[in-house]
């Protein structure tokens, strides 16, 4: 009889565990929401006054769109460069880290990798303008050079090295740290039968990381990369030291373009008024940017989850 008791206060117990529990995740989830709603909310309301207010009292005096818009080309041509250069690297010294290095060499890549993403990122700009910079000055003259008829190398090569493509490539070593510690984790959880299974079937170990490791992590890279794509889009100091802003160009060896956060940061500590609320504005678009990313990301992922090694 005791016996029974027990377990009946024991199950009503669970279930008010499992209520609270259910409770405490909701409310976080709708708390996350909330706190999203508010913030664009705000940007929205303090945005207003660039909306509506004459063209030439804008900066540059032909309204907010033709203010922003070199902006945003800048700041999407930044982080493409960053992930056109981060993306394979960091998935192949994950694959080398989970399927090739002995672990005397593993771990203490995998911990060298974790400690670079708590370098912060003014640290990150003051070597890429003090040391990276003068450093690639003769790369990008060659370029100018000898492929400047390619409309992203012509010339004439900035002198100072603080051009777009520095800037790509200082994202590119703030965001390897993120891309590779996500896939060296996937890449260690995939099924050890799928990888024994296409072992001893003859694959080699290559085509057994092509058949079952890449397709289980499939999903998982590409929520990798839109996290690193989030760093890159929002990244304000290192941005604003490294590159040397000016008007959109389509070169990436000249000096010129600007992104949205780099702007930001420059300005709003001496803006009020309209300017402060151009800079807010701008803030907004950034937002919508990077949430309109995030949704296409999520869109992607939840389309090849289905095929994932893990099904």
């Amino acid at each position: 009889m005791s016996t029974t008791v027990t377990t009946r206060k024991t199950a009503a117990g669970g279930k008010a565990g499992d209520s609270i529990f259910s409770g405490l995740s909701l409310g976080a989830g709708v708390l996350i929401l909330a706190v999203l709603a508010a913030v664009a909310l705000f940007l929205f309301l303090q945005a207003l006054p660039t909306f509506q207010a004459p063209a030439e009292e804008i900066s540059g005096g032909a309204g907010f769109w033709s203010y922003i818009w070199p902006m945003v080309i800048g700041t999407v041509i930044a982080a493409v460069i960053a992930l056109v250069i981060a993306t394979p690297i960091g998935v192949l010294v994950a694959l080398y880290i989970s399927h090739y290095a002995p672990a005397r060499i593993a771990k203490p890549v995998g911990y060298v990798i974790d400690l670079l993403a708590a370098i912060p990122s003014v640290i990150y700009g003051a070597w890429g303008t003090t040391v990276l910079a003068s450093s690639v000055v003769p790369f990008y003259d060659w370029l100018s050079t000898n492929l400047g008829f390619i409309p992203i190398f012509s010339g004439p090569a900035s002198q100072t090295g603080k051009t777009m493509l520095t800037a790509g490539v200082v994202l590119a070593i703030m965001i390897l740290p993120i891309i590779t510690a996500m896939s060296r984790e996937l890449f260690v959880q995939t099924p050890k039968l799928h990888e024994e299974a296409a072992l001893a079937l003859g694959a080699t170990r290559w085509e057994m990381i092509r058949m079952t490791v890449l397709p289980f992590a499939r999903p998982g890279i590409i929520s990798a990369v839109m996290l690193a794509l989030g760093r890159a889009l929002g990244e304000t100091m290192a941005v604003a030291l490294v590159l040397s802003s000016g008007p959109l160009t389509s070169s990436l060896v000249q000096s010129g373009n600007q992104t949205i956060a780099a702007e930001i940061a420059l300005n709003f500590p001496e803006a009020y008024g309209l300017r402060l609320s151009e800079l807010i504005a701008a803030g907004l678009i950034l937002f919508v940017i990077t949430l309109v990313v995030n949704i296409i990301a999520r869109a992607i992922v939840a389309r090849y989850k289905e095929f994932s090694g893990a099904n």
